[in-house]
């Protein structure tokens, strides 16, 4: 508006100039020229400006939403720290109570059961009572590169289902691990059945859980694993070490927030996994 006046203001002066004859036409006409040049220039930079403010304003806005948005994200961080704190406290607790129980790692029961156990047959079993874990010396177990039990093996493993299947041993799960020495397989026949190590491993593994399952156990209890060389329990040496060449038992709480279901058997059975067909007397140790 007051650049509306100011233009009006112009005309009626110059036309009052050259009404009197006071400014010549053409210098007239120049200085409104160079004034409208002017006033255009003014319009646009008011127009410039009232964009900058709008932009502004919207920096300004998303600057507070981003405010509000890091104070809600803190609320968060807080409410979540105070859960991790408690969660703490509460897994602290526990392992207080879990300390002053002062209980072993297996029941009294079930501990003297194993240790009579491997005490029949001292060659081939042996009892960590610490660890709550049975061994089986695979050199007494198996015969040379299979994973077939020993009919001398096949009636400790019957009686091990049976303590199993007995008292407080009835509550855990049963872990069964194989294990190698660390002398490649090399014979053709062995390869066949069991391609390396590890294959042989799991072999025994399986074998003494096929064996213990038809004994009685339930097979919802039983885990079967296999390390092949991997986890010695000595240093091996050139030709492989005896003691590296096991199967291991461990005994473990039965999981309790799921329900277990034996599965029907198939209509026509495979072979279990473990069980070959022929064993040999090779050089090398258990291959």
């Amino acid at each position: 508006m007051q650049r509306l006046t100011l233009i009006s203001s112009v005309l009626v002066l110059g036309s009052t100039f050259v009404g009197t004859g006071c400014v010549p036409q053409d210098k007239y006409d120049s200085l409104l020229m160079a004034y409208r040049t002017q006033e255009e220039q003014v319009v646009r930079k008011d127009d410039e400006l009232e964009s900058v403010y709008a932009s502004l304003d919207a920096c300004r806005q998303s600057s507070a939403n981003k405010d509000a948005q890091i104070m809600s994200m803190s609320g968060q961080i807080g409410g979540f720290q105070s859960a991790l704190n408690d969660a703490e406290q509460r897994v602290d607790a526990s392992l207080r109570d879990i300390s002053q129980m002062e209980i072993g790692p297996l029941p009294a029961d079930v501990e003297r059961a194993l240790t009579q156990l491997a005490a029949s047959y001292p060659n081939m079993l042996s009892f960590d009572a610490g660890r709550g874990m049975l061994r089986f010396a695979s050199d007494f177990t198996f015969d040379l590169g299979s994973a077939n039990l020993r009919s001398d093996a096949a009636e400790s493993v019957r009686r091990l289902s049976e303590v199993l299947q007995s008292g407080s041993a009835s509550q855990f799960e049963v872990k069964i691990v194989g294990h190698t020495d660390n002398v490649p397989i090399r014979k053709d026949e062995t390869r066949r059945q069991h391609p390396t190590n590890m294959h042989l491993s799991v072999h025994r593994a399986i074998a003494v859980a096929d064996a213990l399952e038809s004994a009685g156990l339930d097979p919802v209890r039983v885990q079967v694993a296999g390390h092949g060389p991997y986890r010695p329990a000595v240093p091996n040496r050139s030709g492989g070490v005896a003691e590296n060449r096991r199967v291991e038992i461990y005994l473990a709480p039965m999981p309790v927030m799921t329900t277990w279901t034996t599965p029907a058997p198939a209509a026509s059975p495979t072979a279990p996994l473990g069980k070959d067909s022929s064993s040999y007397v090779g050089d090398e140790p258990m291959k």
